[in-house]
């Protein structure tokens, strides 16, 4: 079929991309934009953003542009796997073996890990939710370079040989306090908006600091009609007594966003079988209720305060029916007068199930004091572990309204203590479904005063870790759910396999092209790691990080790693020996769309040729 050389590229907002060629194809030139000709076609509908003139509505702040061009910048890095950290699918170490487990722990600075799933997981994600760090002025580790954001990673969690960065301080006193929050979240919500499916939904956790700005990019990026809901958490039940401060808040918010209008909540349903039936007479068992309803202000209506059994309703009152309902039910002998108001019977028989909507209210999904006890002392047995952890029930009630009984992916990209983590593997096996959590956490150094620090754990990211193992170790312990995931693996951030290109500054043609050649034969880094390159190369295809990893055991010639995913209708077949044997070559069968790849340097010409004749060949 044909050969092709495999090379990291990176296409975002590809769906926007399409859709304007689909409108626009003259702005089209060899595959890439002609803004002149798509300004010309737009004409009067362009706007310059530094005019002075220029007025409309939105949020604006200085570091907003580029924010916008931080979310479009290409990933440096790459994801690579950690074996001894996770465990498999039946809650046993992968330390000497292949992982198996769907759910996923990625150890990285959040907004690259964004942008490397971008390709393998755009438009598969049911389900987010963010607890992102609230701006209350304390350290503030998303302080973003701009110009290299894997290397301001590297460096601070100790990767390259500079001296690693401590975290900053948001203080209230910056003229950019609100700035900088706005600059680090702006770009990451873009970037999941595109992991997203149509019918995805996110939920947001904010404090009073910045709901009002959250809001604002949210319905900028979202688009305001499909805002869901401000669901309000009742954090606790009494009041602090905080120094210099007025008012003690109780709640936190919740903002609730679908990507589309086909992403619909479940509304709460009352199931007929609950329900008591206490009365009965010659037709059967039956319930009452009362048919009146305020009668003042939208709802006033006269037309609805006709007699029944020759009673109109009480003063400031008047009926929920309508007239021509109520002579029907009358005939019925429905209605009792109870010498005070007008009653309806509801027989068992003609009951049926009724449905409402979900309240923002949320009073009884734990608190802040309950999941502080299940973390620091159910758990861990260590106090002051961690100070704010959100409780699973939370979690777990936007899971209940959000997820059907598929298996959906639910990312958490500000991952904490891993509550979101905990709140799906226990709401799998309480509700037999099959849902994998992605679960990304910077790995933040723990102050050496904590508890944290005296319990031996050195970051956030590590604590986390401990808890998802405790968790799955309690789960097979209460064995509720022989078959559900048990397991997860976990990968970090590192740099990417493959050589970066660095502009030629001289004038000499000739070494330029001496330069590009070594460039082309030679793309890996001499430190590549052979388990973090397959890693890279799923990416690179758009395999998600939980497909199936399996060895050709048939071939014996070479290793060769077969890869298949739920979400591909193809398989990857991927050979990173150093050559590929003529035996390998004549025993590959690949199908009519699956792609083989190996080392460009472990293959012949002529056996490029063999290949593409049975399939799609890639070489690196």
């Amino acid at each position: 079929m044909a050969h092709e050389k495999l090379r990291p590229e990176y296409f975002f907002d590809a769906e926007k991309i399409a859709q304007l060629k689909q409108i626009a194809p003259e702005c089209f030139e060899d595959g890439k934009i002609n803004f002149e000709t798509l300004k010309q076609n737009l004409n009067d509908w362009t706007q310059n953003e530094e005019d002075p003139e220029l007025e409309h509505f939105g949020l604006f702040w200085p570091g907003k542009r580029d924010a916008r061009k931080v979310a479009a910048l290409p990933p440096e890095g790459t994801l690579g796997p950690v074996f001894g950290d996770g465990l498999k699918a039946d809650g046993t170490t992968d330390k000497d073996s292949v992982n198996n487990s769907k759910n996923i722990f990625i150890e990285g600075e959040n907004l690259e890990v964004l942008k490397l799933l971008q390709k393998s997981y755009a438009g598969k994600i049911k389900m987010i939710y963010i607890d992102p760090p609230y701006n209350t002025g304390s350290d503030f580790v998303y302080d973003d370079d701009f110009t290299e954001p894997l290397q301001e990673y590297l460096r601070r969690t100790g990767q390259v040989d500079e001296e690693g960065k401590s975290l900053t301080t948001n203080k209230r006193s910056d003229g950019r306090f609100h700035s900088k929050w706005l600059s680090m979240m702006y770009p990451r919500l873009r970037l999941a908006r595109n992991l997203l499916r149509d019918d995805g939904v996110i939920f947001v956790s904010i404090d009073d600091n910045e709901v009002h700005n959250l809001k604002a990019i949210m319905n900028e990026i979202f688009g305001e009609e499909n805002f869901v809901a401000n669901f309000l958490w009742k954090k606790k039940g009494t009041t602090s007594n905080v120094e210099g401060a007025e008012v003690s808040p109780q709640v936190d918010y919740n903002l609730c966003y679908k990507k589309t209008p086909d992403s619909l909540l479940k509304q709460r349903v009352k199931l007929k079988e609950t329900r008591a039936y206490p009365n009965s007479d010659e037709e059967g068992n039956y319930r009452t209720t009362v048919i009146e309803k305020k009668d003042s202000g939208a709802y006033k209506r006269d037309t609805m305060k006709f007699e029944i059994l020759g009673h109109k309703p009480r003063k400031g009152k008047r009926w929920q029916i309508g007239e021509d309902t109520a002579r029907v039910l009358e005939k019925k002998n429905r209605f009792i007068y109870d010498g005070e108001k007008i009653i309806l019977k509801i027989y068992d028989f003609e009951d049926k199930d009724t449905t409402s909507a979900q309240p923002n209210l949320m009073e009884d999904v734990g608190s802040s004091d309950s999941a502080s006890q299940y973390v620091n002392s159910e758990l861990f047995s260590t106090p002051e572990l961690f100070d704010n952890p959100k409780p699973v029930e939370l979690l777990r009630y936007f899971m209940e309204i959000t997820l059907k009984n598929e298996s959906s992916i639910i990312l958490d990209f500000f991952g904490g203590s891993g509550s979101t983590a905990d709140a799906t593997l226990r709401f799998n096996e309480d509700a037999n479904t099959r849902h994998k959590f992605i679960t990304v956490q910077i790995p933040i150094s723990v102050e050496e005063k904590s508890e944290a620090f005296k319990a031996g754990y050195k970051t956030i990211a590590e604590i986390s870790k401990e808890r998802i193992r405790r968790v799955i170790k309690s789960i097979i312990k209460e064995n509720v759910n022989p078959n559900t995931d048990k397991g997860f693996k976990v990968l970090s951030l590192r740099q990417s396999n493959f050589k970066p290109w660095i502009n030629y500054k001289g004038a000499s043609i000739e070494q330029l092209q001496i330069e590009l050649e070594q460039f082309n034969n030679n793309p890996l880094r001499e430190d590549y790691s052979g388990g973090s390159l397959l890693t890279e190369i799923l990416l690179l295809e758009g395999f998600t990080l939980c497909s199936e990893i399996s060895i050709l055991k048939e071939i014996k010639s070479n290793s060769i790693n077969k890869i298949t995913s739920e979400y591909c209708k193809h398989s990857l077949l991927i050979c990173l020996d150093e050559k590929v044997s003529k035996e390998t070559i004549a025993s590959i069968k690949l199908g009519d769309d699956d792609i083989f790849i190996c080392l460009d340097t472990a293959i012949s010409t002529e056996d490029k040729l063999r290949l593409s004749d049975k399939g799609l060949i890639k070489t690196i």
